[in-house]
């Protein structure tokens, strides 16, 4: 476990107490075992529990540990997600895409992935927490496919050959750094597109549609999002009208379609 920090040590001596532990219900750990142990532990902290699993196989065909053993440590080592095989879909290659897929899927064309990328400054490539190394363009992809409706991140894995759980870290990463480089752009007023000869415009045009007023440059509407029932402050949460737990954005659009301003969110 060399180069590991003081933190990443703790945790692995946190998760082979635990496993002694619960091993004291059968008898003690031989010498084999508890290497095998640190092993497993060692792979769960860089790697998925599959590997894991994988691991613990190895040892108990080559007799390292017995069978009882076996049985606890397997059983300690699965996943309460679903085993869904992604390692028989090849890795996400934009090149092997058609337009019309790119289109249908993300709902942008092909060509003007790159242009999204450069606007939205995502990076070439980034690592995430577990160290799985993403490519830009793939984890742009990611989110414009998990923004589609419906979509399931197990129904990104034909598409992208990745774990739900990489699947689930890279879109959010993706989210995160988009919202920390450019939220400003609707959480505060931007001068670029509500510069006083842009307001004119929009109620110039707003008013040559028919309506009566004059000074009219955008329109407010209001979304709400429903979301899993929260742990606490559920009566703030709770939308009477909609019967669910949400969160509520007001937003003001303007006539070229974009959102000009967003607050939110709230509760009641």
């Amino acid at each position: 476990m060399e180069g590991y920090g003081h933190g990443k040590l703790k945790v692995v001596a946190g998760r082979l107490g635990r496993v002694y532990a619960a091993a004291a219900k059968f008898k003690s750990f031989s010498n084999n075992t508890a290497a095998v142990v640190a092993s497993c532990t060692f792979v769960k902290t860089k790697m998925s529990l599959r590997y894991a699993r994988e691991h613990l196989l190895l040892a108990f065909d080559d007799a390292m540990i017995s069978e009882e053993e076996f049985v606890l440590l397997f059983d300690h080592n699965k996943s309460s997600n679903l085993d869904l095989r992604y390692d028989q879909y090849p890795l996400f290659d934009l090149d092997d895409m058609e337009d019309d897929e790119c289109l249908a899927e993300f709902r942008v064309r092909k060509r003007d992935i790159p242009l999204l990328e450069e606007a939205l400054q995502i990076p070439e490539e980034f690592t995430l927490e577990q160290r799985s190394v993403v490519g830009g363009t793939e984890g742009l992809c990611m989110l414009l496919k998990r923004l589609t409706y419906p979509c399931r991140y197990g129904d990104m894995l034909p598409r992208f050959g990745r774990p739900v759980s990489v699947l689930c870290m890279a879109t959010n990463w993706v989210l995160d750094h988009i919202y920390a480089i450019h939220h400003r752009r609707i959480n505060h007023w931007n001068a670029e597109i509500l510069s006083p000869a842009a307001l004119q415009v929009y109620a110039d045009i707003i008013h040559q549609k028919g309506a009566p007023l004059q000074n009219c440059f955008g329109f407010i509407d209001g979304t709400v999002r429903p979301i899993a029932r929260p742990g606490t402050n559920q009566r703030i949460m709770y939308n009477g009208h909609k019967r669910v737990h949400s969160l509520k954005f007001q937003a003001v659009a303007i006539p070229n379609g974009l959102i000009a301003h967003l607050y939110g969110p709230v509760g009641m």
